[in-house]
């Protein structure tokens, strides 16, 4: 696979004004609290952010909670970042995204060397690929002995670099019908989200989607494409300020 087959409109959140004014919001949250007494400075980015003491005040009564459900509604990877960012996690700006994002490259590359699983870079993020043989028996969205060991591997180097939004993205082969892949692929992603919640990992940092068919890696007319094309991938961004 290789990185000219890395479709760039996976999981591209729909801009709706609704979460515009959600997105607005929690910016705004953010920069509120950039000036108050219970902020504290980011020892990596520099940057300022809300300390834990000071986001229980902030949230109290519900108000997290409201905020929360708003967001879930919003599937889009700028509305998470801006909840990541408006609970106080910081966000990765200027040189440090590449920087951060070398390191956490460097030790997953560490970790996965000679599980199968192959590790892309592509700008400032990473792909991991993670093809059928390793991930899910042929049918099934339970994973796979052997990679649970690979995803306790990831997960945790993803606790280590906690400034990324993990895009858990299913892909099946062309076999069966189309409303079934898509399915499928589904349900292998909501797998892996949910094992990597089981791992300790944010789970608003983490968005789940299947694609069925739809972004094939290799011809389905052969059994090694067919294979290669059932896959999961995470892709990891950095925690960037979103656009308002």
């Amino acid at each position: 696979m290789s990185i000219s087959s890395v479709d760039p409109s996976y999981v591209s959140a729909t801009r709706t004004p609704r979460r515009r004014r959600v997105v607005a919001s929690l910016l705004v949250v953010t920069c509120v609290a950039a000036f108050s007494p219970g902020c504290v400075t980011d020892p990596y980015t520099g940057e300022r952010r809300i300390s834990k003491t000071a986001l229980g005040g902030l949230f109290g009564a519900g108000a997290g909670a409201g905020i929360a459900a708003g967001i879930a509604a919003i599937a889009g990877k700028d509305a998470r970042k801006a909840a990541l960012i408006g609970a106080g996690s910081g966000f990765l700006a200027g040189a440090a995204i590449g920087g951060y994002m070398d390191y956490q490259d460097a030790k997953l590359r560490e970790f996965l060397a000679g599980t199968g699983v192959q590790v892309i870079r592509n700008g400032n993020d990473i792909l991991l690929s993670m093809p059928s043989n390793i991930t899910f028996q042929t049918d099934s969205a339970v994973l796979s002995s052997d990679f649970l060991n690979i995803m306790h591997g990831v997960a945790l180097v993803l606790i280590e670099y906690d400034k990324t939004v993990i895009e858990v993205m299913g892909h099946t082969d062309s076999t069966g019908s189309e409303s079934y892949n898509l399915e499928l692929s589904n349900r292998r992603a909501r797998a892996v989200g949910s094992h990597l919640q089981t791992e300790g990992i944010n789970p608003m940092r983490i968005l789940t989607q299947g694609f069925g068919e739809q972004y094939p890696v290799a011809s389905n007319d052969t059994v090694e494409g067919r294979a290669l094309n059932r896959r999961v991938e995470l892709r990891l961004s950095p925690l960037t300020q979103p656009p308002a």
